[in-house]
């Protein structure tokens, strides 16, 4: 079973658990327990997340999408299913000064911020302020570089909101991707939308009332939820002023945790998904026969739960039915939630994170989830997925028969 094995992870972030093929054992203790292992940092105004590596400065828009042909599944009186969207993309430079201007993207709003603290020992607003202005290296709705660029969906974690994977999301753009994340409605500590309306994670009280039975519903929700955002993006309305800048023939989509497992489901459902990354997830759909069609797809998760024959069995079963092109790796060191931007948020707070320092967790994340879609949305060669490298001595491969 997928476990966090960081007690202090679980209480920064409550909902926020791995999701195990049988039951959730990760249950959070008083905040009391969680004294800081270091004097936080609380002379920024806001956390600073880890510079993108791209050659392209990153602009960023967030849009409001609602399906009404659909009831919410967690709120059925629900006005259809809500979903916040977040594109971070490339952006132009000006000529005048070399540089994107407009105004810096927050990291999420207060109160979103408010409930992603919610009960640990640095709640506070002073606290508050700084997650909700975390340094995003991004840029509110400026001009995209010229082009077409890849898109990437990315699905964040069970209770989990989607700016804990802005990290990833501002690097992939700033390599010349088109990056979705997707808040589901619900299903995360809180995920502001308009009005002054916060949606909190009703799921994640259903989904420990029926002890985890039904993480099927949520993957079966999330991959609906990819194609309307898909459909909205690259239809012929799109909702996205800039969605001319998006290739509709590459598509890729990656995921932490549940929101891994929802990319292969999405791609199960969707053939528009071309590629796909589970970082950590435990799976809860069974594949039809033929897999994904050949479509390649890339496991990275935790060496300590996640190798061949481990605790989570599920990734056995799922590798076996993928076939086409497939890795499977682990990073040794790493806990559940050093594949979202948690070990920016706990280091900055000096609260005990994972065994990798948060820089390193953010960096390998972010190096082989960009290879993988570079080779197989770009078709640029990654000899770096082709075997261990001395650079990255944490990452290891497998290949079960």
């Amino acid at each position: 079973m997928n476990k966090l094995t960081h007690a202090a992870a679980a209480v920064l972030l409550a909902c926020a658990v791995a999701l195990p093929a049988t039951t959730a054992t990760a249950v959070a203790a008083p905040a009391s327990s969680y004294a800081p292992a270091t004097t936080p940092d609380r002379s920024a105004d806001g956390v600073r997340l880890p510079a993108p590596t791209g050659p392209h400065r990153v602009g960023s828009s967030v849009l409001y999408l609602v399906d009404r042909s659909r009831t919410d599944p967690w709120v059925p009186e629900a006005d259809g299913r809500e979903i916040m969207v977040t594109l971070h993309y490339p952006a132009a430079r000006s000529s005048a000064a070399g540089h994107t201007p407009g105004r810096p993207a927050p990291y999420a709003t207060q109160e979103e911020a408010r409930l992603l603290l919610q009960g640990v020992p640095v709640e506070d607003p002073a606290s508050v302020r700084q997650v909700a202005r975390a340094r995003t290296h991004s840029a509110v709705n400026v001009r995209p570089a010229p082009g077409r660029h890849p898109l990437v969906v990315l699905s964040p974690g069970f209770g989990m909101p989607r700016f804990t994977l802005t990290s990833l999301a501002v690097d992939l753009a700033s390599r010349g991707y088109v990056v979705a994340s997707l808040d589901h409605a619900y299903e995360s500590s809180g995920t502001s939308v308009p009005g002054g309306r916060t949606l909190t994670c009703v799921a994640c009280t259903a989904m420990e009332e029926s002890g985890w039975s039904k993480g099927h519903l949520v993957t079966g929700a999330r991959a609906a939820d990819t194609r309307f955002v898909l459909d909205r993006l690259t239809g012929p309305r799109s909702a996205w002023r800039y969605a001319s800048s998006i290739d509709r023939t590459r598509i890729g989509m990656a995921g932490h945790s549940i929101g891994g497992a929802s990319a292969v489901s999405a791609m199960a459902a969707d053939r528009r998904i071309d590629a796909g990354v589970n970082m950590d997830g435990s799976f809860w759909d069974t594949l039809p026969a033929d897999g994904l069609g050949g479509r390649p797809f890339l496991l990275l998760g935790t060496d300590e739960s996640h190798r061949p024959g481990g605790e989570d069995t599920s990734w056995d079963t799922t590798w076996t039915a993928l076939g086409g092109e497939k890795h499977w790796l682990t990073v040794e060191g790493a806990d559940h939630l050093g594949f979202s931007d948690a070990p920016v948020l706990l280091g900055h707070f000096g609260l005990p994170g994972g065994d990798l320092p948060a820089e390193r967790a953010v960096a390998l994340t972010r190096t082989y989830v960009a290879a993988f879609f570079d080779e197989h949305l770009r078709g640029k060669d990654q000899p770096l997925l082709d075997g261990p490298d001395e650079t990255y001595p944490e990452v290891r491969f497998h290949r079960p028969e």
